[in-house]
């Protein structure tokens, strides 16, 4: 914490957590091979992500345009449109599309987020500044600079979270996408360190945006485009302090009063577990079998091993006892009517109930369509969610972050199914064999989804060649995805 004299007009030494970034970001080798391999999945996993969201109206009005006509001939394109947008407006489009129906990669520690949620804005400018080059005879970005930038996104939104829970304060997980954005996307633009510093702690000073969204009984789609906001808002920090040099605040965060610490934190600093590094990007949760928020996954998983056994018999069905963990209590424990998609998907009961009935969990089974069955809240009505301690020791474990969840579902006649007990789910790290073929499968048929045979072949013959893929100036990478 900051000791300086509150009267004082002299400028104080930096923060020492901006320094720490703008040192990370400027100076680190990333030399992890496995870091990089699972950025370039995440990168497909994104764009999947992407394409998918494209079915769904309510995601593609926020794609254009901040106004009509005010695009950007030469500027960043956005996957799956032809719009062509400043910066700043495709970070947020770009940054939605891949966030909006929760299916892309996740991050759970004392604070949850999306690490890919990042990609908004290193995606818009890279493009943005390949193009420009390439315009004026430089060299562009590439893919593998693409996937460097990305890694140190995730670490920096990773890192800040293992220790610090901005939503124990009220605030949304967004904060740490719009501060590891606006980091690495001052560096994308030639910014030196100080000029990170600067940025970043413009960063701080915007506060954050409540997680009113995310909770009974406001849940919305704002948690939908929240971190391309958040992406959108990181961009004009990183153009302002590259491009305009305008002035950094350097004790932002630990000023008397007037620093986020005491407006915002409680007049705590914040706590690291580690260094930056690549720990988080290789440790990354991918979302691949269910669009369900991450604290659910593993529930989901049990209820579709239960399907056989209770789909025919909900009649029979006295109780659902569903075991999470301290957080999954906390965010998804949720009764009562659900007015929305949004309040769908991050509701456990509705998680579960739908594949113990169908079978199966979809983006479209949170539409108000699957959602008017009288047997899903029939059967919510008669789930009880209780924390298992164990399965929150092991989630705060640095060496496991795991995210377990049971489901055991009881029946009038006294009879029971098994308890099934899932303690991470295919996205983990320890899965990752059997993950990755999943999410490339994801990855092709959200692209078949969408286009021609010939265009997909197209783009499968360069994602599935990791050297030329690393290789391609992002630029030529952006437009195999342009419509």
């Amino acid at each position: 914490m900051s000791a300086h004299d509150i009267r004082s007009a002299t400028r104080p030494d930096p923060d020492q957590p901006l320094v720490d970034i703008a040192n990370y970001v400027a100076d680190y080798t990333i030399d992890s091979q496995e870091a990089y391999d699972t950025a370039r999945y995440m990168l497909l996993d994104s764009l999947a992500c992407s394409a998918l969201a494209m079915k769904f109206p309510d995601c593609v009005k926020h794609l254009g345009p901040v106004v009509p006509g005010a695009t950007l001939a030469g500027g960043s394109r956005v996957p799956f449109t032809s719009h062509e947008l400043d910066p700043v407006q495709a970070a947020f489009a770009i940054g939605t599309q891949i966030r909006y129906l929760d299916f892309n990669d996740t991050w759970l520690a004392a604070e949850w987020g999306h690490p890919s949620d990042n990609l908004g804005a290193i995606l818009s400018v890279a493009d943005y500044l390949s193009r420009k080059a390439v315009k004026e005879g430089g060299k562009p970005l590439t893919v593998r600079d693409v996937l460097g930038y990305a890694i140190k996104a995730h670490e920096i939104q990773g890192c800040y979270a293992l220790k610090n829970s901005f939503n124990r304060v009220g605030q949304d997980h967004v904060i740490l996408v719009r501060l590891a954005s606006t980091a690495v996307t001052t560096a994308m633009l030639g910014g030196d360190k100080e000029q990170i510093t600067t940025a970043v702690s413009h960063s701080w000073i915007d506060n954050g945006a409540l997680r009113t969204y995310r909770h009974a009984p406001n849940t919305g789609p704002r948690k939908s485009w929240a971190a391309g906001d958040a992406c959108r808002r990181a961009v004009t920090h990183a153009i302002n302090a590259v491009y305009r040099n305008v002035v950094g605040y350097p004790s932002a965060l630990s000023a008397k009063t007037w620093g986020y610490y005491d407006v915002a934190f409680k007049g705590n600093a914040f706590e690291f577990e580690r260094p930056f590094g690549s720990y988080v990007m290789e440790n990354v949760l991918f979302k691949i079998s269910f669009p369900a928020e991450f604290h659910a996954q593993t529930a989901v998983e049990c209820a579709m091993a239960l399907h056989a056994q209770v789909g025919n018999r909900l009649d029979d069905v006295e109780k659902v006892v569903i075991e999470t963990q301290e957080a999954g209590c906390r965010i998804i424990d949720k009764t009562g009517p659900l007015a929305n998609y949004a309040d769908r998907d991050h509701c456990i009961q509705y998680m579960v109930a739908v594949p113990l009935i169908f079978g199966r969990l979809t983006a479209d089974d949170y539409n108000d369509s699957v959602a008017a069955d009288p047997r899903i809240d029939a059967l919510r009505d008669k789930m009880t969610v209780v924390e298992n301690p164990q399965f929150t020791k092991d989630y705060f474990d640095p060496e496991k972050r795991y995210i377990g969840n049971s489901v055991q579902v009881f029946f009038k006649d006294g009879s029971s199914t098994e308890k099934v007990s899932i303690d991470f789910p295919i996205g983990h790290r320890k899965r990752r064999a059997e993950g990755i073929p999943v999410l490339l499968r994801k990855f092709e048929s959200a692209l078949r989804a969408e286009w021609p045979a010939d265009r997909v072949e197209k783009v499968l013959a360069v994602t599935s060649s990791p050297e030329k893929l690393d290789a391609m100036p992002i630029h030529e990478f952006m437009t195999l995805f342009t419509a």
